[in-house]
């Protein structure tokens, strides 16, 4: 009988780093890029709270929040800016144990897969630098002329989306699901629906409504610090 492949797939904001990564993201690039903006952040609270409202979605709330910080940011300003932005998350906002979790799922032969709706831009060179093979992330829209966003490509990698879009990873893989034992880590009871689909559901550092899920479905929780 073959052996099931190991993947181990892992959350980024409040699973792998200890606090969320996009408004501090918009934040720190705008400081960079245009620090003018930053006297439009008190925008940032009100519309949040019409998305809570739910008077847009989700989606929609992440494009404006862009659009009131960085606009249609110029792609070389930007890359510098998401380097700063790595470099600094790397430093400072890494769950201690989130790398000796990485390093073991890899000694089991695990394939590791960062699965986020954080964007892309920044996800991407963090996983690279924990060593992840793969990233599925929310993805901002190029124009012809270089500049980035607000709009986004493809959606929000949120929620159901997360799992359809784990699921076209298996599939452009070619990994069919029942021959892969799939191991998921995250913080979120956004995450519902890939915690259902797994095959083993670890619930890190939980939010109190995951920490409820969790006890329910015998899931085992863990805190990285």
């Amino acid at each position: 009988m073959t052996a099931r492949r190991r993947i181990a797939v892992y959350d980024l904001d409040r699973t792998v780093t200890r606090w969320p990564t996009y408004s501090h993201f918009l934040v720190r690039s705008a400081w960079r890029i245009s620090p003018h903006r930053l006297l439009l952040a008190p925008l940032l609270p009100p519309l949040m709270l019409l998305y809570k409202a739910r008077l847009f979605s989700r989606d929609r709330l992440k494009v404006l929040m862009w659009a009131v910080l960085l606009g249609r940011a110029d792609g070389a300003r930007l890359d510098a800016a998401v380097a700063e932005f790595v470099s600094f998350t790397l430093r400072r906002n890494i769950r201690a144990g989130a790398p000796a979790q990485l390093r073991e799922d890899r000694a089991r032969g695990a394939m590791l897969v960062l699965a986020t709706a954080a964007q892309e831009i920044y996800a991407r060179p963090i996983a690279e630098a924990l060593g992840f093979d793969a990233v599925i992330a929310t993805r901002a829209a190029v124009a012809d002329d270089g500049r980035v966003g607000p709009a986004l490509l493809d959606g929000n990698v949120y929620g159901s989306a997360k799992l359809a879009a784990l699921e076209r990873f298996l599939s452009e893989r070619s990994i069919v699901r029942a021959d892969a034992s799939i191991t998921f880590y995250s913080d979120s009871a956004s995450d519902r629906p890939v915690f259902a689909w797994c095959d083993a559901p670890v619930a890190v550092a939980p939010s109190r409504k995951l920490a409820q899920l969790a006890a329910t479905s015998g899931w085992p929780t863990v805190d990285w610090g």
